[in-house]
C-alpha cells in the first residue's frame, strides 16, 4: 500500500479531515483522557521516534490521579548513562551534559529501573536495552516476545487506543501544503495506521509532536498532517535527540568484522546493526574499497594455515563496481559511512519490471537510445499507451519531466505525438530521459546512532536524501506481500547480525539467558534468517565473539546445547568469530560439530569435543586438525596487533564522542571496576601510589573534579584513580 493510499484510508475514518493542532503538552493530555476514557493504552515507536515530552506529560498526569490507568507499548526505551560509582558520577556528569544536551529521559524508565513504578502504570516492550532488566521481574513478566515484523499486531492486540510520535516538520513554499516526517521511526507507525485503516471499527488517537532536530526524511517517511488526529507544536517538544557515543572496536571485533565483510558480494544487499561489529564490518568494506592490497594481506594474515589457506568459497574480496545496496531494519551510522565512500549506491526502484529489467542489464540507469525499444520488447511498453502508462514511466525518469499529457497525446514542447499508436524513434529523439529517477540505494525501518550521525542525516544534500527510503517494517524485515519486488532488489543479499551463543549444532541464543530472562529481545533477527532461507542467493551471518568473561571466569560462547533458542538449527547457516568462518548450510549434524570447533577458543575444544561425542554427534577416532589448535586471544593479537599499529585498525574507526583524556580515564575506571572484588589489590593500588600524583595526572584529576578534593576519602579516592591510569 502506497503512502497516498494509506492516507486516504486514513484520513476516511477520521470524524474531521483536518487534524487539531495544540501548543500545550498539558492541554493534549487532559483532552486524551476526555477522548479515551480512564484507561490510556499508548503506543509510542521504537528509540528516538518516542514525544518524551508528551509521554512525560501523559504519566505525570495519571500519576497523580490513581483513578486512571495508563499502559504504555514499545520497545526500546533509552534512558542517558547513570552512575553507579562517586569516581563514575565525575566522570559522567559533565560527558553527558556534553553529549546528550538537553534530552529528557523518560520518566517511567527511572521509576521501572527502580522498581518503583505506580500501581497504575504498566510498560510492555518487545525489545529492552541490552542487558538492563535482568534482574527487574516487573520488566521481564511484561515483555512481549514477538518478531520486529509482528510489533504494530502485537501492539494492537493489547489494546492500544493512543498512537503517539515524534515528527519533522516541514512549512510548505509558495503556497504548498505543510509536510510532517516520520524521520527516525515509521517502522511500525506505517504498520499500525495499515492495520488500522482496515478496521474501521477501531478507533485509535493518532498524535504527532514536532521535534524540529529530527531529520527530515522522505519517500514514505514524508506524510500529510492529515494523516494525524491532533498534532503538537509545543517547542518544549523540541530537544537533542539521545546519542550514543562510538565504541571501541577491539581486535576481535576486527577479525570477526573483516571475516564478514570478505562475504558481501559486490552489487549484492547490506544488512548490519549498531555497535562495534557493525563498526568493523563498516570499516572492513571501506578498507575492502580503498586499501584493497592491503585488505587482502590483512585477510591472508587472518586465515593463515585454516582450510589450507584458502579464502571461504564465496569471498568477495574486490573493490567495489557496482556497490551495494542497504536494506536493513536499523539505518546505523556505519550505513551513512558507506555511502559517503561511494559502497552504498545500488539503487534499486519500486517497479517489478523495470528492477527484472536492471538486474539482467538490458536496462541501465543512463537511459540508451534503444531503452523504449527494450521496455516494449519486455512488454512494459505497447503499441499505444494510456494517461496513467504515461505517468507511471515519466515518475522513474522514463519520460523528461518537461513532458505533458494532452487529450490523448504526448506533448514535448511545440511537438505532439499519438498515445495510440507510438512512434519510438520520434519519441526518443524528443522525449526520452537522460536517467531513471526514484531510485533507492538505503531502505531503513528506524535509524539511532552517534551525534555526527544525525548532523550528517540533516545535511545531506538533496539529491542523496532521495535516495534514502525509510520504510515499514513488514516491508523491509520480510517478503510477504512484496515477494517478486523482494526478490529482485535484494539480490545477493548478506544478512548480519550479532548472536550471544551458537550450540555445536547451530541454534543460536541471542535475546535471552537459560533461565528465560530476556538480555535484549529477538527484535528483526529471526526475520532476516528465516529470509535469507527464502532467497536463493542470500546468506544470513551469525557474529559472536568466541567468548565472554565474568565474575573473573572465561566462558565459552560455543556450547554443546542451551535452553533458549532464538535461530533453530534448521535455519543454521554461517557463523563468525573471531578465529574464523563456519558455513553450516547443507550439512550433516556430524560436520556442523566440526565447523564449529574450528572457530572456537581452544581453551575450550577439547570439553566441547567429548560432549558432542557423548551425545554421538562427533565420530569417536574425531581429532581436530592442527590448523585449530591455536585459537586464542594472544595469536589472534599477534596477528593484528602490527595492522593497529600501522593506523589501519584504529580503536575508533569513525571517531567518537569521548576526548583523548576520556578514553584514557574511561580505561582506568574499568580497570578500578574489575578489581573492586579483589580487596587485596585496591590495597596494593593505594600504597603503590602514595605520591604519585604528577603535572601528568593533573588533567585527569581535573577532568575528575579530584584535584581539589579534601579528607581521607578524598585521598583514596586520588589514589586509587592514578594508580589505574595507564
Amino acid at each position: 500500500m502506497s503512502n497516498e493510499q494509506l492516507t486516504v484510508l486514513v484520513q476516511a475514518g477520521n470524524a474531521n479531515q483536518s487534524p487539531r493542532y495544540f501548543s500545550n503538552a498539558q492541554q493534549v493530555v487532559d483532552e486524551i483522557v476526555s477522548a479515551v476514557g480512564p484507561h490510556i493504552v499508548l503506543g509510542i515507536p521504537l528509540g528516538i521516534g518516542k514525544p518524551n515530552p508528551l509521554v512525560n506529560a501523559i504519566y505525570r498526569h495519571v500519576v497523580a490521579h490513581p483513578e486512571l490507568k495508563l499502559t504504555i507499548l514499545t520497545a526500546l526505551s533509552l534512558e542517558k548513562p547513570h552512575p553507579s560509582s562517586d569516581l563514575e558520577e565525575r566522570f559522567l556528569a559533565p560527558f553527558v551534559e556534553r553529549v546528550f544536551g538537553d534530552y529528557p529521559d523518560l520518566e517511567y524508565v527511572k521509576a521501572r529501573r527502580a522498581q518503583q513504578l505506580p500501581s497504575n502504570v504498566r510498560v510492555i516492550e518487545f525489545f529492552v536495552k541490552t542487558g538492563d532488566y535482568l534482574q527487574n521481574d516487573i520488566a521481564q513478566q511484561d515483555y512481549i516476545c514477538s518478531n520486529y515484523t509482528n510489533a504494530a499486531r502485537d501492539m494492537l492486540a493489547q489494546g492500544v487506543n493512543v498512537l503517539a510520535q515524534a515528527v519533522a516538520f516541514q512549512a510548505g513554499e509558495h503556497g504548498a501544503p505543510d509536510r510532517l516526517s516520520l524521520s527516525c521511526n515509521p517502522d511500525t507507525t506505517l504498520d499500525m495506521l495499515d492495520l488500522l485503516a482496515k478496521q474501521a471499527e477501531r478507533k485509535v488517537l493518532t498524535i504527532a509532536c514536532y521535534n524540529q532536530k529530527l531529520p527530515f526524511m522522505e519517500n514514505q517517511a514524508a506524510v500529510a498532517p492529515a494523516l494525524f488526529d491532533w498534532i503538537l507544536t509545543d517547542s518544549a517538544s523540541t530537544h537533542d535527540l539521545f546519542a550514543p557515543p562510538n565504541m571501541k572496536v577491539s581486535l576481535a571485533d576486527y577479525a570477526i568484522g573483516l571475516y564478514a565483510s570478505s562475504l558481501v558480494k559486490d552489487g549484492g544487499t547490506l544488512q548490519i546493526g549498531i555497535g562495534s561489529l557493525g563498526d568493523a564490518i563498516a570499516h572492513g568494506l571501506i578498507m575492502r574499497e580503498q586499501k584493497n592490497g592491503e585488505y587482502r594481506q590483512l585477510l591472508a594474515e587472518l586465515v593463515g594455515t585454516a582450510n589450507g589457506g584458502q579464502f571461504h568459497p564465496q569471498a568477495d574480496l574486490s573493490r567495489f563496481q557496482q556497490g551495494l545496496y542497504g536494506c536493513s531494519e536499523m539505518f546505523v551510522s556505519g550505513f551513512m559511512h558507506l555511502i559517503r565512500h561511494g559502497i552504498v549506491r545500488r539503487q534499486v526502484l519500486d517497479d517489478v519490471a523495470l528492477q527484472s529489467l536492471l538486474n539482467t542489464g538490458k536496462l541501465q540507469w543512463q537511459l540508451a537510445p534503444d531503452t523504449l525499444h527494450v521496455l516494449q520488447a519486455a512488454g512494459i511498453l505497447g503499441q499505444a499507451l494510456s494517461q496513467q502508462e504515461f505517468a507511471h514511466l515519466q515518475y522513474f525518469g522514463i519520460f523528461k519531466a518537461q513532458v505533458q499529457w494532452d487529450n490523448g497525446e504526448i506533448v514535448m514542447g511545440e511537438q505532439r505525438f499519438s498515445a495510440s499508436h507510438l512512434d519510438l524513434q520520434q519519441l526518443t529523439e524528443h522525449c526520452l530521459g537522460s536517467e531513471l529517477q526514484h531510485g533507492i540505494f538505503m531502505h531503513g525501518g528506524f535509524f539511532l546512532g552517534p551525534r555526527d550521525f544525525y548532523s550528517a542525516l540533516h545535511n545531506l544534500s538533496e539529491e542523496t536524501r532521495q535516495k534514502i527510503g525509510m520504510s515499514r517494517i513488514s516491508y523491509i524485515n520480510s517478503i510477504c506481500g512484496h515477494e517478486e519486488l523482494a526478490r529482485l532488489q535484494r539480490r545477493d543479499a548478506r544478512f548480519i547480525n550479532t548472536t550471544m551463543m551458537v550450540s555445536l549444532l547451530g541454534a543460536a541464543s541471542s535475546d535471552s539467558l537459560e533461565s528465560g530472562r530476556v538480555v535484549s529481545g529477538v527484535g528483526g533477527q529471526y526475520n532476516f534468517v528465516a529470509m535469507a532461507d527464502a532467497l536463493h542467493d542470500a546468506r544470513s551471518i551469525l557474529m559472536l565473539r568466541s567468548c565472554h568473561t565474568r565474575d573473573d571466569k572465561t566462558w565459552s560462547n560455543i556450547v554443546w546445547n542451551y535452553g533458549q533458542t532464538t535461530i533453530p538449527r534448521h535455519l543454521r547457516d554461517i557463523v563468525i568469530t573471531e578465529y574464523g568462518i563456519a558455513d553450516l548450510r547443507g550439512l550433516t549434524d556430524g560436520q556442523c560439530v566440526e565447523r564449529m570447533l574450528e572457530i572456537t577458543d581452544s581453551r575450550f575444544q577439547e570439553d566441547l569435543i567429548k560432549a558432542a561425542q557423548h551425545n554421538g554427534k562427533l565420530r569417536s577416532d574425531y581429532s581436530l586438525p592442527a590448523a585449530f589448535m591455536h585459537n586464542t586471544p594472544a595469536a589472534l593479537a599477534a596477528k593484528l596487533r602490527p595492522w593497529r599499529e600501522r593506523g589501519l585498525l584504529p580503536d575508533f574507526p569513525f571517531g567518537t564522542d569521548f576526548t583523548e583524556d576520556e578514553i584514557s580515564i574511561v580505561k582506568a575506571l574499568k580497570k578500578l571496576k574489575a578489581s573492586v572484588g579483589h580487596p587485596l589489590e585496591l590495597l596494593k593500588v593505594i600504597f603503590n601510589n602514595v605520591g604519585d600524583e604528577s603535572e601528568s595526572t593533573e588533567r585527569y584529576l581535573e577532568r575528575m573534579h579530584l584535584d581539589e578534593l579534601d579528607g581521607l576519602k578524598g585521598r583514596l579516592l586520588r589514589r586509587l584513580f592514578v594508580g589505574n591510569l595507564s
